[in-house]
């Protein structure tokens, strides 16, 4: 082969071989977009203050509400109903909470509460007598003069005429009340005044009362305080923090004549009678009250607890955010009640609540 041949044979192979390689590209190829990591629902703080009476409920309800909505913080302050109801007048939290109904002067300078029952809850008359666990009965009048100082020693011929049988000693009996204003205060004055004379006009009811005698402690948790710490001690707490402390409590004498343990099915029974005649929910509450209800199951030492909500909601999307844990309270969250003895609300206050919770809106417009 001459050297011209193989010149040109070079030059095809070239030629050949600069074919195959790929050659760049004029057209830039699309980069590849940046996937965002999704960002998850910022966390909403509802705020409540009010009724000790409540609190285990509530904190139960906080804690189960947060496992179906983990961006929801329910925080919830255990105050007192007084305290409660002055926080939510100043709007300082977005709910109150409540043993006593708002009075009549409360709800006329408050414009646009809303009531709404929440649960029904026993107060008991709790006591501190070491030997003497459970049996101990007790009536309206004796423990009037019980807490007006008028009967001072646990073996007063009064209080053994209404246990035979039980050893009382001649011990000074040591009273236990508020010291804060409270709505489980409101609860037992209430039914003193109904069924003593002499306590409703020296005493009288409300949730703040001048004691004629006793020890004070703030909160249902002060009070169980001083109860467990101080033997031959009387005083009175929610049915829940006497169970929880180990606390004995009273039978007491109902309208009925009869000496009623306070159980969950005793305090639905006194609750029943008053369901039918509940007012709407921005209405006054202001006559509200199951104390010495009629009926011989009836136990005659309880209330219905209220959230305190404003119908003009100032914030469209934490006023929904609002009304649907409300909502879920009255109805889902009502399973929780019986575990921690709170009597689960009756059909027709559900329905009522329903009601009232659709009430709230924002300029106008329900939020639910």
């Amino acid at each position: 082969m001459n050297r011209l041949k193989i010149v040109i044979i070079l030059i095809l192979a070239g030629v050949f071989l600069a074919g195959c390689v790929e050659q760049p590209s004029s057209v830039q190829p699309t980069a590849t977009p940046t996937v965002q990591p999704t960002k998850a629902p910022a966390t909403i703080t509802l705020n409540g203050a009010g009724a000790t009476f409540p609190y285990p409920l509530i904190s139960k309800w906080s804690s189960e509400y947060n496992k179906i909505k983990p961006n929801i913080q329910i925080n919830y302050q255990s105050v007192g109903s007084g305290a409660g109801i002055k926080q939510i007048t100043a709007r300082t939290v977005d709910f109150g909470a409540s043993d006593a109904p708002l009075t009549e002067q409360e709800y006329s300078s408050v414009s646009g509460i809303l009531q709404i029952p929440e649960s029904i809850g026993a107060v008991v008359v709790a006591y501190n007598l070491p030997g003497i666990q459970k049996g101990v009965k007790l009536s309206g009048d004796v423990i009037a003069d019980i807490f007006q100082g008028k009967i001072t020693k646990w073996n007063d011929p009064k209080i053994l005429s209404l246990n035979p049988g039980i050893q009382f000693p001649a011990k000074d009996i040591i009273v236990a009340h508020r010291s804060d204003g409270s709505g489980t205060t409101f609860v037992i004055t209430d039914y003193l005044s109904a069924v003593s004379p002499d306590w409703k006009s020296n005493v009288g009811k409300g949730k703040s009362v001048n004691w004629p005698v006793g020890l004070g402690g703030k909160g249902n948790e002060g009070v169980a305080g001083l109860l467990s710490q101080n033997p031959y001690t009387i005083g009175y707490v929610e049915l829940a923090y006497a169970k929880l402390q180990n606390i004995s409590y009273a039978y007491i004498k109902n309208k009925a004549g009869k000496f009623i343990e306070p159980t969950l099915e005793t305090t639905a029974n006194a609750a029943a009678g008053a369901v039918p005649t509940l007012p709407a929910g921005d209405a006054s509450w202001s006559s509200v009250s199951i104390v010495d209800a009629p009926g011989d199951n009836s136990y005659p030492i309880g209330s219905f607890t209220y959230f305190l909500v404003y119908k003009d909601q100032t914030d469209q999307a934490k006023g929904k955010l609002l009304a649907e844990f409300l909502w879920w309270a009255v109805h889902d969250g009502q399973k929780y009640s019986s575990e921690l003895l709170y009597v689960p609300l009756p059909n027709d206050v559900i329905s009522l609540n329903e009601k009232t919770i659709k009430l709230m809106n924002y300029n106008g417009q329900p939020v639910i």
